[in-house]
């Protein structure tokens, strides 16, 4: 309940800068609570958004449209299904549809549509500070310290459970290894500076976490074989 009073204010305070009534807010927060409150979520929550939103406040800074980082933050995620390839874009329709419905001015609405799209492939052009400030306060999780990284990394496990075990560890260390290739894994030099090390770690921790259990599986499938050949 705190955070949700918390994201209530947070969202307010950035609409009001619009003009939007109280009415119409209310209204907009009540989609998104609910998009982010489904059954099939254990890690993009409200609690997720929350987090990249105090992110993005620490690095307030850098962006040269605040306003458009942390409306992209509130609807980054408001699609995600598993299951799809397309949940960015998606994501982006949903927020052009209600921020439209809302009286934003176009231009922001396609400035938020733009960073949204980015985080697809978590890229951002050297002179794009939007997009790195989104990206940073996306990623800022992989900085956590050891035991929130491990309910992370277990909360993103659970979003998969229609995957197979082999199937998850074999994906999962690729994207963690293409992360961990990168020269930087963070854009602002904040974030370089505080959470590149602890993120590295991380990554590298959770990736032999995964060659262990892989190891487990290949045993354990290879005395259920054994057992059933006999």
């Amino acid at each position: 309940m705190k955070i949700a009073v918390q994201l209530f204010c947070h969202w307010q305070h950035t609409l009001q800068g619009f003009g939007v009534d109280r009415v119409a807010i209310e209204q907009g927060f009540t989609c998104l609570v609910e998009a982010y409150s489904t059954g099939d979520r254990y890690y993009h929550t409200l609690k997720h958004i929350h987090q990249v939103l105090s992110t993005v406040d620490t690095l307030q800074a850098y962006p040269q449209n605040l306003a458009a980082v942390k409306l992209a933050a509130w609807f980054h995620d408001i699609v995600y299904d598993t299951q799809a390839k397309d949940n960015e874009e998606r994501s982006a329709n949903s927020a052009c549809d209600l921020l439209s419905s809302l009286g934003i001015p176009t231009n922001t609405i396609d400035t938020v549509s733009r960073l949204i799209l980015n985080t697809k492939y978590h890229q951002a052009a050297a002179d794009d500070y939007n997009s790195q400030v989104l990206l940073d306060a996306d990623l800022a999780i992989l900085a956590a310290n050891p035991i929130q990284y491990q309910e992370y990394a277990y909360a993103i496990r659970q979003e998969y459970a229609w995957v197979s075990e082999a199937e998850y560890i074999a994906g999962r260390r690729q994207v963690l290894e293409r992360f961990l290739q990168r020269q930087r894994i963070y854009f602002t030099p904040l974030m370089f500076e505080v959470a590149e090390q602890s993120a590295r770690y991380n990554l590298q921790g959770e990736i032999q976490t995964l060659s262990d259990l892989k190891q487990k599986t290949r045993f354990i499938f290879g005395q259920n074989t054994q057992a059933y050949d006999i």
